[in-house]
């Protein structure tokens, strides 16, 4: 059985100068914590380890722009509930019924600083932290995991001068993924659940989509850009993709190697993605710094890493989209931001050991996705 998708990292980028004409504008994009991901990689859509980084905002909010030389601290929230299992795009109704479906519980924490250098260039610390559990249906054992997951640094710079792009803008990023996260929590458990007997204790890893490290290095790319539509309308699109070395990350699967299925033995670095557009608009013009977003998310991970390395390994690709409102509050130096995101499709894709073994695993995942974030200027 196969669940876990993304969770998953990506906070707050950058922001700039704008003139005071379109600051009327008000909007920023919402958080999303991994992952999703991530998780920390796009940590997280239950069984599927997404967890990218969230973005802190447009950078044509009320909240005005981050001058050179000061810096933003953004810590934000994701939540997630994953219990609903796909194979394919098809939901596999009987878990439900038989009452064996596996229920993870993610919650993300994220610590962003970001320090804007110039008018256009910004360098960014992202850390998250993972608190999580995972249980099935059928099965009084509970697993659990918590702790600090892998860290990014990046650096950030818009295409055009956004002192004098006031309807469009473009920016892009580079990062480095650390693998400062535990990739190896362990958990002992004891596995006669029949109620009479002698306890069997076992010690084993807990599940990857659970664990708060991915075990490997990454390069970081990513986007942010809108483009003004009216005098309160922005379209926006943001999103990264976290490319991976690869490989297995020496962790097993399970307490005992399998003999038939050995591409599986241990755990897969795996890529993983973000992607995100949508409209934000004023609220009311008699509330101000209020204001609302709306649009679609789609994030994941593939089978194949971009990096031409081993992909054997134990993993659960696929993707979720999803979408749904937002809202943000600026009040001072201060940026509050909320959303949640209903899924509205759901894919659990083939693993390259899938295409080896001729199986496809499900995974479960997640019906809704709840962020917040809380940033600060100085």
């Amino acid at each position: 059985m196969d669940e876990n998708l993304s969770t998953s990292y990506k906070m707050n980028r950058i922001a700039v100068r704008i003139r005071p004409a379109f600051r009327g504008l008000r909007m920023l994009l919402l958080i999303w914590v991994t992952l999703s991901s991530a998780e920390g990689m796009l940590l997280a859509q239950g069984c599927i380890l997404a967890r990218s980084p969230e973005l802190g905002g447009l950078p044509t909010g009320q909240g005005g722009t981050l001058q050179p030389g000061h810096f933003q601290v953004t810590i934000g929230e994701r939540h997630q509930y994953s219990y609903q299992h796909y194979v394919g795009d098809v939901y596999q109704e009987y878990r439900a019924q038989a009452k064996t479906q596996v229920q993870n519980k993610i919650n993300l924490i994220t610590t962003n600083l970001t320090y804007q250098w110039t008018p256009r260039i910004s360098f960014e610390i992202d850390a998250p932290w993972l608190f999580a559990t995972r249980k099935s249906q059928n099965s009084p054992i509970k697993y659990s995991a918590s702790g600090l997951g892998d860290t990014i640094i990046g650096a950030n710079s818009w295409i055009r001068n956004p002192e004098h792009a006031v309807r469009n803008n473009f920016s892009i990023g580079l990062g480095l993924l650390m693998p400062t996260g535990n990739d190896d929590v362990e958990n002992t458990t004891n596995t006669n659940i029949s109620g009479t007997g002698a306890a069997v204790n076992v010690t084993a890893p807990v599940d990857y989509s659970i664990q708060p490290g991915n075990g490997g290095w990454g390069l970081v790319m990513q986007w942010m850009g809108y483009q003004r539509l009216s005098r309160s309308l922005t379209f926006y699109t943001d999103g990264d993709y976290i490319a991976t070395q690869g490989g297995t990350n020496g962790v097993q699967k399970s307490a005992t190697l399998s003999t038939t299925t050995p591409l599986e033995n241990y755990v897969a670095i795996s890529d993983q993605y973000l992607f995100e557009a949508g409209l934000s608009f004023p609220v009311s013009s008699h509330v101000k710094g209020l204001n609302a977003t709306i649009g679609p998310r789609d994030e994941g991970v593939p089978a194949d890493n971009l990096f031409p390395n081993s992909n054997a390994g134990w993993r659960r690709p696929g993707y979720a989209v999803t979408a749904g409102p937002g809202a943000e509050y600026v009040r001072g130096p201060n940026i509050f931001t909320a959303g949640v995101y209903k899924a509205i499709h759901r894919d659990r894709t083939s693993s390259y050991p899938d295409s080896v073994y001729h199986t496809h695993g499900d995974a479960a995942f997640a019906q809704y996705v709840w962020l917040a974030s809380v940033t600060h200027r100085f």
